[in-house]
């Protein structure tokens, strides 16, 4: 786990200044609530409010990322009033909290502008009742929250754009669908029967911070799809909570809430937060859990019962999600890999289409596009089969295959990546067995996605010819994908179609 957070690529510097960025927007964002001269409270929404604007919004384009941000607070704002007004009445409280579980998490249907969106106004509600908000302090916390987002804002896009000078990142769409088949439809039925469970019981434990559970159960939801991909988050956020309790415990509790390095750390933690999302959800519920326990630090009702109360309504959450992946409308593991897995093969075919036409002289093909979205797809496949390859999975038959599929996908994309490059030099000419060897390439990913017969791979081009090699092994890659995929139908790795 240490070595997945320290040693991790980073091209680019993309995380580290996506975490930089995030300590400079928050902190000023707070540092002007308190100019403005809102109370902690109001501090704390206004942060809060400037953490969600720089981690959620993820759109492919600056543009379309400036315009989400707009429309955080034409969100965030009613749900945030709905909250505090309904603060003394439990039951339509807790009735609108699931509704607005279970509306955010439906919202991701319309990609990454209706994830942040569905993000924001279940972190709104959520904040209200961390921080108690009541219908007198609403001008307050609507200060804060709009000048927290227009300084985030100016941040983000203004101050340091970074994302100006790179292109754009291809986001993928999770598998379609309709109706009760549509992936994002059962998620929302499954995060709002999971967050009802973790309402009812989180009660029980606790009457003043049971929301610490519906939390949970939301976080778990978010960014997964299967069963599997939630079931090893559910271990990640257990992990992480019990971490950072113990770091809370050492650290947190002896500081009581001193300003000044009580600051400190919750930069800190606002650094781990976004350094570590991309490659350990352990390690950034580790940095969220130290974060909350310092909040609650500033606010002055920190203590250890306090903790354990925490870690106990974060297992009734986890309990909640367990239980609504299992069993209500459940989406299974190998489903959503074969449908990443059929979209990365596809992509395969279509990156080579294009180096192949750039090679024949065609300026408009553009090979490196197909392998950014590659990169994107491949990923979304890594995450499809954590459940796999995690440890703790007891089939090793199928471990082994998950990683054969990883392996030779790998492979794939190495390749495709070597023949852009061959492609975008402006000396490569073309050769006529390109086509013969695209043709192959073709018809390999046909046979795997349409489940027929593979040919054998042609012998190896000689090594004076680099793009016929990438392509020579690309189709070995593909040909040697066809034993994983094909599981004998007892242990499947991915389930046949439907």
């Amino acid at each position: 786990m240490l070595k997945r957070v320290f040693v991790a690529p980073d091209p680019g510097r993309a995380r580290l200044r996506f975490a930089v960025r995030a300590v400079l927007g928050i902190g000023l964002a707070v540092v002007v609530c308190q100019l403005a001269g809102h109370s902690l409270v109001g501090s704390v929404t206004g942060g809060l409010a400037a953490l969600l604007a720089l981690f959620t919004v993820t759109d492919a384009t600056v543009r379309g990322q400036a315009v989400t941000t707009a429309l955080l607070p034409l969100v965030g704002l009613p749900v945030l009033a709905a909250a505090a007004e309904l603060h003394d009445h439990p039951v339509a409280r807790d009735l609108t909290f699931l509704a607005v579980v279970g509306a955010g998490v439906y919202a991701r249907r319309w990609g990454p502008r209706g994830h942040s969106l569905g993000v924001f106004a279940f972190m709104t509600f959520f904040v209200a009742q961390f921080l108690h908000a009541t219908p007198g302090q609403l001008p307050e916390l609507y200060a804060a929250v709009l000048l927290s987002l227009l300084t985030a804002a100016a941040v983000r896009f203004g101050l340091w754009c970074y994302e100006r000078r790179m292109p754009p990142a291809p986001v993928p769409a999770s598998p379609g669908g309709g109706g009760l088949a549509r992936v994002t439809t059962r998620q929302a039925i499954q995060a709002t029967a999971g967050a009802g469970f973790a309402l009812v019981v989180g009660q029980l434990v606790s009457g003043q911070r049971w929301y610490w559970a519906v939390g949970a159960t939301w976080w778990i939801f978010v960014n997964t799809t299967s069963r599997g991909e939630t079931l090893v988050r559910v271990f990640r956020r257990v992990l992480g909570t019990v971490i950072g309790i113990g770091l809370g415990l050492l650290v947190a509790v002896p500081l009581n809430g001193a300003p000044v390095p009580t600051a400190a750390l919750l930069a800190v933690c606002v650094f781990g937060i976004f350094y570590t999302a991309a490659v350990s959800y352990t390690w950034m519920m580790l940095s969220v859990t130290l974060l909350a326990e310092l909040l609650y630090g500033l606010l002055g009702v920190l203590e250890p019962g306090l903790l354990a109360l925490r870690l106990a309504e974060t297992g009734v959450g986890a309990i909640g999600a367990v239980l609504a992946v299992l069993f209500v409308l459940p989406v299974t593991t190998h489903a959503i890999t074969d449908a990443w897995v059929q979209r990365a093969l596809r992509c395969v075919h279509a990156a080579t289409a294009e180096a192949a036409a750039r090679l024949a002289g065609d300026e408009s093909a553009d090979p490196a596009s197909r392998v950014a979205e590659l990169e994107q797809l491949l990923g979304r496949v890594r995450l499809s089969l954590a459940p796999l390859v995690h440890p703790l999975n007891p089939m090793p038959a199928r471990k082994r295959r998950a990683r054969q599929v990883l392996a030779l996908l790998d492979d794939c994309a190495r390749e495709i990546r070597g023949l852009a490059a061959v492609a975008a030099d402006p000396v490569a000419s073309h050769d006529a067995r390109l086509a013969a060897a695209c043709w192959r390439v073709e018809a390999a990913v046909e046979a795997l996605t349409g489940g027929t017969d593979l040919g054998v791979p042609a012998d190896r081009p000689a090594a004076a010819e680099p793009a016929l090699a990438h392509l020579h092994g690309l189709e070995r890659a593909l040909v040697e994908l066809a034993q994983p995929l094909r599981a004998p139908s007892g242990s499947p790795l991915v389930a046949p179609r439907v």
